[in-house]
């Protein structure tokens, strides 16, 4: 949902909105001697040679009806477009011959692991020389009274060696060191009496005797074996490390189509070159950010989810605009029913459940489209703003914010068009506020219409047969006589006027036709005139008054034998302006 709630502009925003790209124009051509912005002063006469060809392109862009004179051809593209684009695929390859586009968690979770365990075995084993040294140091003041000097270099050997064998396996049996340390301090103590620079050797000496040994004797069955087997598992593993680029190149695909594949992955890749203004490391940003978060997110997955129809009258496909689009229409009205409302965003669970379901219908709608480059690879949303629940409801502007942002990072120009109608006032001012900060580009896009323009605005963009009945259209559900083939007439009735349409009969045939007065509040009548001059006019349909609220499509038909004409009649009373839209056909019959 968060698509169709983009930030429109006024219906007649468009010619504006070019006026004023060509006044700024025309003031940076005539002010080139002006005091340049930091951005230009490192290279001013560039700047002054340049900018006047990229603001042209910008002209170009604005008065673009649609994305068609955006050409997806990669040969038909300005030099600067094709150098960026042939940039941003070598990044990509660059990326997928490492790797990159696979979520970084993954790696993150792996890596400490084995740092945690190395720093775990560092702190034991200087925690045991610590307890030693203590050990060692702390009993000496005692022992030095109750033993004096006692033959050290003879008994000096025997205590250190004992103290190895047993400080491999001590760490179950605590008592053992214990009695050790006692000898040794007392042998150390009394080397002080006649030499203090021994005792800090034999200290020193003692110390590493105990440190080191362990490694090297049988503990290898358990404090080694738990290091040693690490230390070679990951010499062994470096090598296969240096082989990575061995594996083939990483594949991604978006929407179906790999990245970098064929004419239609360049039509991808300029849609997010296009989202960044053709900056080509933002554009790479954002391709890879789009990847990872399709996979974390698991949309591959979702199209084949099953998410239920509740929803299935607020967001719809229906038909194709006059270029070819195909149709989104977003009715915000649905909302006003309470309990789908509480059903969509009662909670964060609902909500996260419509975000799914919502992203699931984009991706299935996109799937639908023509990725080559004379394709059609965008799609015309219109947004019903008609009994909007509007900007009071909190969990609709949270669900709302929260696709918006989606859409935006992940989603870039699959818009053609952005189409508001039944516009309320509280929206216009809202549009208002933020159209300063909407760039040209997307301002173009957007059309805004109150409930009395919404059909005109429709028809401008939609021919009427593909319009939904319930906006003004001819298009109905179900089984009916015309089709989207048949195509629809509009006519502007004035006030106050009357209005015929004839549509001719040829001999022996059955004539079909639809009629529809947007808004109704006229007379309306039918009937068949002869060509004969001795001939009989017959009364199809007798003059009457359809109201507003008989805003339906009348169909009626009649069946001849000789050559003539059905005549309807149309009185627009009122004074206002009255759309109508008719259609016929004639079907030839025999006895």
């Amino acid at each position: 949902m968060a698509e169709e709630t983009q930030k429109p502009e006024a219906a007649a925003a468009p010619a504006p909105t070019e006026e004023v790209v060509v006044e700024k124009e025309s003031e940076q051509e005539d002010a080139p001697e002006k005091p340049a912005d930091a951005v230009v002063e490192d290279k001013p006469a560039e700047a002054v040679e340049e900018e006047p060809k990229v603001e042209a392109k910008d002209t170009k862009v604005t008065e673009a009806a649609s994305f068609k004179e955006e050409t997806n051809i990669a040969g038909e593209l300005p030099d600067p477009q094709k150098k960026a684009l042939d940039e941003l695929k070598q990044l990509i390859q660059e990326a997928l011959n490492k790797h990159e586009f696979t979520p970084p968690p993954a790696k993150d979770k792996d890596k400490p692991a084995p740092e945690e365990k190395k720093e775990e075995d560092q702190p034991a084993t200087s925690a045991a020389e610590t307890e030693v040294k203590v050990e060692t140091e702390a009993p000496a003041p005692v022992e030095v009274k109750e033993e004096e000097k006692a033959d050290p270099p003879v008994e000096a050997p025997a205590p250190v060696e004992v103290r190895e064998e047993e400080k491999a396996d001590p760490p179950i049996e605590a008592p053992a060191p214990e009695t050790v340390v006692e000898t040794e301090v007392v042998e150390k103590v009394s080397a002080a009496d006649d030499d203090g620079a021994k005792t800090v050797e034999a200290i020193e000496e003692s110390v590493v005797a105990v440190a080191t040994p362990p490694p090297a004797e049988k503990p290898e069955e358990e404090a080694s074996s738990s290091l040693k087997p690490e230390v070679v598992a990951q010499s062994e593993e470096k090598p296969e490390e240096a082989e990575v680029p061995r594996p083939p190149p990483q594949e991604v695909s978006i929407w179906g189509i790999p990245l970098l594949a064929d004419e239609r992955s360049d039509v991808i890749l300029l849609k997010f070159l296009r989202a960044r203004d053709f900056k080509v490391k933002d554009a790479f940003t954002m391709i890879k950010n789009t990847v990872i978060w399709r996979k974390e997110f698991g949309v591959d997955g979702l199209l084949d989810e099953e998410l239920g129809n509740e929803l299935e009258k607020v967001v719809f496909m229906h038909g194709f605009d006059k270029e070819g689009h195909p149709v989104c229409y977003n009715v915000y009205g649905e909302f006003q029913n309470k309990e789908l409302y509480q059903n969509t965003f009662a909670d964060e669970e609902k909500r996260s459940k419509f975000l799914r379901w919502r992203i699931q219908f984009l991706e299935k709608s996109i799937r639908k489209l023509d990725f080559s480059p004379n394709g059609i690879s965008t799609i015309v949303q219109v947004n019903d703003l008609k009994n909007s629940p509007g900007p009071g409801k909190r969990e609709l502007r949270q669900a709302t914010n929260q696709a918006l942002h989606l859409l935006q990072d992940n989603y870039p120009e699959f818009v053609a068009k952005q189409v508001f109608i039944n516009v309320p006032w509280w929206y216009l001012a809202f549009n208002m506020m933020i159209s300063p900060f909407l760039t040209q580009r997307t301002k173009s896009k957007f059309v805004c219409a109150s409930p009395a323009k919404s059909s005109d605005i429709l028809f401008r963009y939609i021919a009427p047969e593909q319009v939904p009945v319930q906006y003004g259209g001819l298009s109905r559900d179900g089984e009916q006589e015309f089709t989207v083939a048949d195509a629809a007439t509009e006519v502007t009735i004035k006030p106050a006027t009357k209005h015929s349409v004839e549509f001719p009969v040829t001999e022996k045939s059955t004539v079909v036709w639809e009629v529809r007065v947007v808004g109704w509040d006229v007379n309306y009548g039918a009937e068949f005139v002869p060509t004969a001059e001795d001939g009989y006019t017959v009364i199809v349909s007798k003059t009457r008054k359809v109201g507003p609220a008989d805003e339906t499509v009348i169909s009626n038909s009649f069946k001849t034998g000789e050559p003539g004409k059905i005549v309807l009649t149309i009185d627009n009373q009122t004074t206002k302006k009255k759309k109508l839209v008719y259609r016929s056909k004639a079907k030839p019959y025999s006895e």
